[in-house]
């Protein structure tokens, strides 16, 4: 289900939900839910400015991202993109961008 624009410094994913990020006038950290098998969040740069204001994808707890112990930063303007969660040993991976 998607969500209303987001447009604040921080929020927390929930599985299953879409967000629109809007980094306008500033980056924002968006936390991803604790991982379970087959759970997917997917984010869209609102307003094209992921590019100046960067959306950093916070791990949650010692769930991975891309089999890496750390935070995704996301710079890339218009980016758009769904993670799903797949085990302890790669964490969340990129399904489709």
């Amino acid at each position: 289900s998607w969500q209303a624009v987001e447009a604040g410094a921080t929020m927390t994913a929930v599985a299953g939900e879409g967000y629109f990020i809007n980094t306008t006038s500033n980056a924002c950290t968006a936390t991803l839910p604790a991982g379970s098998i087959g759970n997917e969040c997917t984010f869209v740069d609102y307003a094209g400015t992921f590019d100046t204001n960067n959306l950093t994808i916070a791990r949650n707890g010692s769930d991975k991202i891309a089999g890496a112990a750390a935070d995704l930063t996301v710079a890339t303007e218009r980016a758009a993109f769904t993670l799903v969660f797949t085990d302890a040993t790669q964490g969340w991976l990129l399904k489709d961008n």
